[in-house]
């Protein structure tokens, strides 16, 4: 079965008219995109948008052959025309499944937003899984749902559609993840494809025929993740947006709660707020045993809360105690920690402070400490594939 995306842009398209933000600005050439539409071997055409005849033209194909149109989402502002001899569109209503007299099926899929997701299966038996901007599958079941060859979503967009599907086995280590209704939210470039490689997803330009079932270019998520930052940086949504699109993600909080302490309560309570309700909170410093577990993906935050931890344990703030096996004792723990995270399993993204680039702290354990967070990063990077550091919201790469 062969797929060809006549668009991959959000229903206004990428850019969008007299829109004057800089993701708009920098969308040309081959980051500018259509309203996405689908052309499915030539004979099914899932969502009709403007120029679609122009766009299949400019990609080799002719919607001349065209059987059926599935319309996905609500379309706003005018009705868009059919073109000469395409059907008029239709929807399936959820849960039923048509049949083409070219043998594909087409079952609608039930979202949780206004909409229709389409599953198609090809005369040959490849699978294929549509879903529109904006929506999720809803009513699925652990075990029930079939794994596809293709899933094609708005993953920048919904990245818990992702999740779910994984939760039920539909999206699989040989799923390849094609992200369309691509919009300005997200710089486009190397941002857009950093952003979807974490997520285990890619992105095509406009006018490329696709293979559903072949498994070519489906990128490795990176086990082993550390994020860098300052102070309100970004870096902690950084990390929590790498595994937005994976269920059942443990966060391992290394603060602890800090009774009484109102302002860090509410900071806690931010944090929980954002993450998504099938992530499991634990709050713990013994982080070794965690990693030398398999499980779900493992999200710290952070390893500087954890040296805290670790350097009280060992009275590193008595020069004396420091002096007299405190600093060994700590170096030990600290080769215990990255030795962990070498032989780590599962997914790990690790959060940390990146600190020492500014005012020279006053006091010698300020000093001390700043010291010993350099070094933990650096002892845990060496051990990452991925390394980023966020300033002022916008991740650069150092590895990865």
């Amino acid at each position: 079965m062969e797929l060809t995306l006549l668009g991959t842009g959000a229903p206004a398209g990428l850019p969008r008219p007299d829109c004057p933000c800089a993701a708009c600005a920098t969308s040309l050439g081959a980051d500018a995109r259509a309203a996405t539409a689908l052309l499915v071997d030539d004979t099914l055409l899932l969502d009709l948008t403007p120029g679609a005849a122009f766009a299949a033209a400019r990609a080799g194909r002719s919607l001349g052959g065209v059987r059926q149109v599935l319309l996905s989402h609500p379309h706003d502002g005018p009705a868009v025309e059919v073109p000469a001899g395409l059907p008029q569109p239709g929807r399936v209503p959820d849960g039923r499944e048509l049949a083409l007299l070219t043998g594909h099926r087409v079952r609608a899929v039930a979202l949780d937003a206004p909409g229709t997701g389409y599953a198609v299966t090809g005369p040959d038996g490849t699978r294929l899984l549509y879903l529109p901007p904006g929506g999720a599958p809803a009513g699925l079941e652990n075990g029930a749902a079939e794994t596809y060859d293709m899933v094609v979503a708005d993953v920048l967009g919904r990245p818990d559609a992702l999740a779910r599907l994984r939760a039920v086995g539909a999206v699989g280590p040989t799923t390849d993840v094609v992200a369309v209704h691509l919009d300005h939210d997200v710089p486009p470039g190397a941002e857009t494809r950093r952003r979807l490689a974490a997520a285990g997803a890619r992105a095509v330009p406009d006018g490329t025929t696709l293979t559903v079932g072949v498994y070519e270019d489906v990128p490795d998520v990176p086990r082993r993740t550390l994020v860098l930052g300052g102070a309100r940086s970004g870096k902690s949504v950084e990390a929590e947006r790498r595994l937005e699109s994976f269920p059942d993600v443990l966060y391992v909080a290394t603060g602890g709660a800090r009774g009484g302490d109102t302002e860090w309560a509410a900071r806690v309570a931010a944090h929980r707020e954002r993450r998504p309700g099938s992530w499991r909170t634990v709050e713990t410093c013994d982080l070794v045993p965690l990693l030398g577990e398999s499980g779900p993906p493992l999200l710290i935050d952070c390893l500087s809360l954890w040296l805290t931890d670790a350097m009280d344990a060992v009275n590193a703030w008595d020069d004396a105690e420091w002096g007299g096996g405190g600093e060994k004792a700590l170096r030990g723990r600290v080769e215990e920690l990255a030795g962990a995270v070498r032989g780590a399993r599962r997914t790990v993204v690790a959060v940390s402070n990146e600190v020492g680039s500014g005012i020279v702290p006053a006091t010698a354990s300020g000093r001390r400490y700043r010291d010993e967070l350099g070094r933990l990063n650096a002892a845990v990077a060496a051990e990452c594939e991925t390394v980023l550091l966020v300033i002022a919201g916008q991740p650069l790469a150092l590895r990865g």
